[in-house]
């Protein structure tokens, strides 16, 4: 979910940016190749608005921090500690309890309601192997596709996204797996083992399910850990380019999208990858937010805002080389979420993470939001449309990270809806000019 080092690129050069920077979308060059495959979606002409569903089959201490505090163990910060350190029948029972509750159909409903047509559903490699001495535990699998289901129930899409891989491809907890260092690149069998998983989900979700036109073979590679990295992310895209669009094991080509993640890179470092016509049914996902580094945390509110506008800048070309969706950001622009940085790791804006300068205090910016003033509310719905403006001009689309999470209303569309900072109907924009 979170680039904890990331920079939006070059935000001092973005807010510089004026009006007259930002590029209005033209159809993709990958809108041609697109005609030869039917994902179910016009990709390219329809813009894409979605939701995650975040911390529901890939735990997170943020979104649903009380699965970790009731453990009352401070060495469980992820999925990995928390089938290592408790008892497995306890650990499981936990889970089941969570799969069944934190996402139902009931939310399905709300989402179509709101007005969006896409969710993106993260899950571990682990729903589908788990290794020898790998404590994870499994079950999500029938959840993963009761979601398909219920997703066509209401005309949703859903995108199936990869989101831990094994040696964690970043190292944040959100993989699975918390490491100062990742190990995935590193370790032949991990890639191995990630694209044998990857044809097991082309295999199935390919040819079973319509309204399941993306999936996602990997969520943030580190790219910010280097050449290394990098090379194994862009022969791992080779690979599930082959096992996503051929997913028969014969000359076929399915209706399936690849979604590749930019591996925290700039979008000008992918120009000319995988291009159309060469390659069919190629998107590209990128992350924005402004909170995981010192100087986006300590921007003002127009800064902030200009800063989303300014985005338009460098979203716009590369869209026209492979159509190009923000696959998360928030409204959202403190580190103030309990957790958000990881368990037991404290925020930037209040100074309390290791390193950090003081902005402000963290009370009335996170949590319930019944503390939010009504000011704070009216800046969430200004950045909220602020991103959105800028993601359907230049962009694809959107998805916003996340639907819910249990105390961090700032980041959740549910609550959004709930209390005026996000529309009920994507279109009805109270600040339409506010990109100028």
């Amino acid at each position: 979910m979170y680039p904890p080092f990331r920079l939006i690129a070059s935000t001092a050069a973005l807010i510089g940016l004026s009006a007259t920077h930002f590029v209005c979308a033209e159809p993709s060059a990958n809108q041609a190749t697109l005609a030869n495959i039917n994902p179910g979606f016009p990709y390219g002409s329809e813009k894409v608005r979605g939701v995650n569903l975040g911390g529901w089959l890939v735990l997170e201490p943020w979104i649903t921090p009380s699965l970790f505090d009731q453990t009352g163990n401070s060495a469980i910060v992820d999925e990995w500690t928390f089938g290592l350190y408790q008892n497995h029948q306890t650990a499981l029972a936990t889970l089941q309890n969570h799969w069944n509750t934190w996402i139902t159909e009931a939310d399905f409903a709300a989402i179509a309601a709101a007005g969006l047509n896409h969710v993106r559903l993260p899950i571990g490699y682990w729903a589908w192997e788990v290794g020898p001495g790998e404590p994870y535990i499994q079950g999500q699998l029938p959840y993963l596709r009761n979601a398909i289901g219920w997703a066509a129930n209401y005309g949703l899409k859903v995108i199936i996204d990869l989101h831990g891989a094994p040696g964690s491809q970043n190292g944040f907890d959100n993989s699975g797996q918390r490491m100062s260092f990742p190990t995935w690149h590193s370790n032949g069998t991990n890639v191995a083992r990630t694209d044998a998983i990857m044809k097991q989900i082309a295999g199935e979700f390919a040819s079973q399910y319509q309204n399941a036109p993306i999936i996602a073979p990997l969520n943030e590679p580190a790219g910010f850990d280097g050449q290394a990295v990098l090379s194994v992310v862009r022969q791992y895209w080779y690979d599930s380019y082959g096992n996503i669009r051929y997913p028969y094991d014969t000359s076929q080509q399915g209706n399936t999208v690849v979604l590749l993640h930019d591996a925290f890179q700039p979008l000008s470092y992918w120009n000319g990858f995988m291009p159309p016509p060469n390659y069919q049914g190629v998107a590209m996902d990128t992350h924005i937010y402004q909170m995981f580094s010192d100087s986006e945390v300590a921007l003002s509110n127009s800064a902030h805002i200009q800063a989303a506008c300014a985005t338009q800048s460098t979203l716009g070309p590369f869209n026209q080389q492979l159509w190009t969706i923000v696959g998360e950001w928030t409204p959202a622009m403190t580190d103030c979420a309990k957790y958000l940085n990881g368990r037991g790791v404290g925020a930037r804006y209040d100074g309390s993470y290791p390193g950090s300068s003081y902005v402000g205090s963290c009370n009335g910016q996170t949590g319930s939001a019944s503390s939010f003033s009504s000011a704070y509310k009216t800046f969430l719905r200004q950045m909220w449309e602020a991103q959105v403006i800028s993601f359907e001009t230049a962009a694809s689309g959107w998805i916003q990270w996340t639907w819910k999470a249990e105390n961090a209303d700032d980041w959740s569309y549910q609550a959004g809806l709930a209390n005026g900072w996000i529309p009920h109907n994507p279109t009805n924009l109270m600040y339409p000019n506010i990109c100028g």
